[in-house]
């Protein structure tokens, strides 16, 4: 059985920092690209972060550019999210997933529908 466990959430105040960690099970995914999901209050699902299977390449939100930073270890079968100076607005549950579909653009990493692998989310809240 396939899992994604993600791990490193919870309560910071703003200009804090956390690192989530998204550990991969039932089978690797060191060829895969992965990526961060959130999804805030009364929002749908939004983009936050992905990576190459290589880890050569990185993308990032808007919002969050500058602020996180996405990163793997393939012999560990892990991928890593690096949040600093953390905002209210950040709060929301994170999602780590993970796709075995064949990237034909960078574009293709930005949408949650390319990928079919889920974690079940992590809580990460920003206090002002």
């Amino acid at each position: 059985q396939v899992q994604l466990v993600e791990s490193g959430g919870g309560l910071v105040q703003a200009g804090g920092s956390l690192r989530l960690s998204c550990a991969a099970s039932g089978r690797t995914f060191s060829s895969n690209p992965m990526a961060w999901f959130r999804q805030r209050s009364g929002k749908e699902r939004e983009f936050v972060a992905a990576i190459s299977r290589s880890g050569g390449s990185t993308y990032y939100a808007d919002s969050v550019n500058g602020r996180f930073t996405i990163s793997r270890d393939n012999a560990k079968n892990t991928v890593y999210l690096q949040m600093n100076s953390l905002k209210p607005e950040d709060t929301g549950v994170y999602y780590c997933a993970a796709s075995t579909y064949r990237f034909a653009s960078s574009g293709d990493y930005y949408s949650s529908q390319n990928y079919n692998y889920w974690g079940q989310g992590t809580q990460v809240t920003v206090s002002s």
